[in-house]
């Protein structure tokens, strides 16, 4: 048995020590590095000074960056071994139902009827999604590092967290970019675009973080 045992062992190495401090630090970071570079680069939608006066500008702002928060926050908790992500999960399910909810009474509010095309822009939709995969993708890699550093044991579950968070992220920086304060194109593109980016996340990053 004891020779079993140091075969298993064999191979593994220690776990550094982690600083949940210092991670939330450098995820912060990169996120404000991010906004900022976006921004910088002058893709800011022309009106936006109009939009900030918008009801529904705030309800996606609010709305996106809870779900961040939320996803960044249960990602980082669940690679401490004995952390579930499920209860974080859970959470950031009741708060998508919320923000749709609150969507829906937007749409009803400003009567949004017409044409469907027109209302969803296709063309504007797959440019948003190309934007809000392309932005996830920093923070992603700097929790997948943390979480392969943490030796989490919940690794399906981390990177549902690590997947939902960052998409969240990556479209709460694309609002500023976003012309369209339609609530059901936000519902449809902005859904479609953080479902993409949940599922390849999941998919891969079990296989890559390993530890």
């Amino acid at each position: 048995m004891d020779d079993f045992l140091d075969n298993l062992a064999g191979d593994l190495a220690p776990v550094r020590r982690r600083s949940p401090r210092l991670e939330i630090l450098a995820l912060a970071a990169l996120c404000a590095l991010e906004l900022s570079l976006f921004l910088a680069a002058g893709l800011a939608r022309p009106n936006l000074a109009a939009a900030l006066g918008l009801p529904v500008f705030w309800w996606k702002l609010i709305s996106l960056g809870t779900l961040a928060l939320l996803g960044f926050a249960t990602a980082l908790r669940s690679f401490a071994p004995e952390v579930s992500p499920r209860r974080g999960l859970q959470l950031m399910a009741m708060a998508v139902v919320l923000a749709l909810g609150a969507g829906w009474l937007f749409d009803a509010a400003m009567d949004g009827g017409g044409d469907l095309a027109a209302r969803l822009d296709w063309r504007d939709g797959l440019h948003c999604v190309g934007f809000v995969v392309g932005l996830s993708a920093p923070p992603v890699a700097l929790l997948a590092a943390l979480m392969r550093r943490a030796a989490a044991t919940h690794a399906p579950g981390s990177s549902l967290a690590i997947g939902a968070g960052a998409a969240a992220w990556a479209a709460f920086v694309f609002v500023f970019a976003c012309p369209h304060d339609d609530p059901l194109y936000v519902a449809v593109w902005y859904g479609f675009s953080c479902g993409l980016t949940l599922f390849l996340v999941r998919l891969l990053l079990p296989r890559l973080a390993r530890w």
